[in-house]
């Protein structure tokens, strides 16, 4: 049996920066994402689009948010070769600046009415950036911080990469939605929309200080890892690693909840033609205090996955998340604004976590060093491009004026959360697979006892 200490990093200095790294890198891209988001939907159409048509302008503007999702994919082949022929650190720094650069230049550009239809051809030029950049960086930050972390606390290093997530999106309404709500209009839309954007400047400079104080992983930086690096990583990920990539696929079908929570379920409960009639701000907070929660109970739900694995709150995370949609669309069905928010908070916000907080150790592990963040990118962003479509198949299945839509939706949202958690059942345990074994076709976890003793040695250093 491989030795406990064998191949581990050597430390927990570097599984600390490794982190703190994933954290601030992960917080800047969702930072990013989530003003681009909020600026589609309310400032976008007025100055980036002719003034003839408001609806056209409206559907253009939120349309340059869904082309991210198309570079995505592109993205993670490219970042994934990267990172797993030049080493992880290189493909963090490169997601990071790609994404500031890009989020500043939206936020320098001019209008259509100084520059005409340039100005959303370079909008949509500086928003496929976006997506390529961000195709990278949860399969670079998970697997940099993988491979640092102490073995039996690897679920728990990981988990800051989720929640950098979501604390760039919290960030990002803390800076954005004042704006927005206390700046007269007219001062807003010539140049206050553009403070949130030049403000990523600052997290380039917080993120690089911390990134490039980091190591490369002892995994990547082993002379025999090193040897056998991948000439084509992608062709052996496709090769060797079809099934697990197939099962993330699958897996990352569970960001159906955050689109049915502020996506779909916004719209069933704010649009006129639904005839719900809740107020529009209510839901500006859905986002803000999910991700507050999320932020408390992602570190807390890695821990867990430390000590009884990564299926089980996979799992039950997904199934329970996916009978709270039910509950959740109910609640709008019935007008209770009350009900509908406290649920959502519950879905998203706590039981949709066992998912969220875990995938960034789950993912990784599935796969060899050598491709592990080619096939991590690649997996993932296909599963999360097809999530983008979801909206868009909700509305077409259960439009304005159909009987029951609750239930329509409640049910496809469900459907898609037992494919994940078959996914995750049918995926080999990981959480006690030492680095040098994981991704291996015939590895197989430790003896118990000695699992809790290098475990117990790990949090002893």
């Amino acid at each position: 049996m491989t030795a406990v200490t064998a191949h581990e990093p050597e430390g927990k200095h570097q599984s600390k920066k490794a982190a703190a790294s994933g954290w601030i890198g992960s917080a800047l891209e969702y930072y990013d994402f989530f003003i681009y988001a909020t600026a589609s939907a309310l400032i976008f159409p007025q100055i980036f689009f002719p003034k003839g048509n408001a609806t056209t302008a409206i559907v253009a503007s939120l349309a340059t948010y869904g082309v991210g999702y198309v570079a995505r994919p592109i993205g993670a082949f490219v970042l994934g070769h990267l990172g797993d022929t030049h080493g992880r650190k290189k493909v963090l720094l490169a997601c990071m600046f790609l994404m500031g650069f890009s989020t500043i230049g939206v936020g320098l550009l001019p209008t259509y009415e100084q520059v005409g239809l340039l100005a959303p051809v370079l909008l949509v030029l500086l928003r496929l950036v976006q997506g390529f950049a961000v195709a990278g960086e949860i399969s670079g930050a998970s697997s940099m911080i993988l491979e640092h972390a102490p073995f039996g606390r690897r679920g728990f290093y990981s988990s800051f990469t989720l929640q950098g997530v979501q604390a760039g999106q919290i960030l990002a309404a803390a800076v954005f939605l004042p704006l927005a709500h206390y700046m007269p209009a007219e001062q807003f839309n010539v140049w206050g929309w553009r403070i949130p954007f030049l403000l990523s400047f600052v997290v380039i400079i917080a993120g690089y200080i911390i990134r490039r104080k980091v190591d490369e992983t002892p995994a990547f930086k082993d002379e025999d890892q090193r040897s056998a690096v991948a000439h084509s990583p992608i062709v052996d990920a496709f090769k060797y690693s079809t099934p697990n990539m197939t099962r993330v696929v699958c897996m990352a079908l569970m960001n159906v909840i955050p689109v049915v929570a502020t996506i779909f379920g916004a719209a069933y409960a704010v649009q006129p033609a639904y005839g719900i009639g809740f107020a529009k701000d209510v839901y500006l907070w859905i986002p803000v205090v999910g991700n507050i929660v999320a932020v408390v109970v992602i570190p807390y739900v890695g821990n867990l996955s430390d000590k009884i694995g990564r299926k089980p709150p996979m799992i039950v995370g997904s199934l329970l998340s996916g009978l709270l949609a039910f509950a959740y669309l109910y609640a709008i069905s019935i007008h209770s604004v009350p009900i509908a928010f406290v649920i959502s908070i519950l879905m998203w916000g706590i039981v949709y976590q066992g998912y969220n907080a875990v995938f960034p150790s789950f993912y990784p592990e599935l796969f060899p060093t050598r491709t592990r963040v080619t096939a991590m990118a690649i997996a993932q962003n296909i599963g999360t491009a097809i999530t983008a479509m979801l909206p868009a198949l909700f509305t077409a299945v259960a439009p304005p004026g159909a009987a029951n839509i609750w239930l329509t939706v409640g049910g496809l949202a469900f459907a898609i959360t037992i494919i994940a958690a078959l996914a995750a059942f049918s995926a080999r345990e990981t959480y006690r697979v030492h680095m040098d074994e994981l991704g291996k076709a015939d590895a197989h976890p430790v003896d118990k006892t000695e699992y809790d003793a290098a475990r117990a040695a790990a949090f002893a250093h």
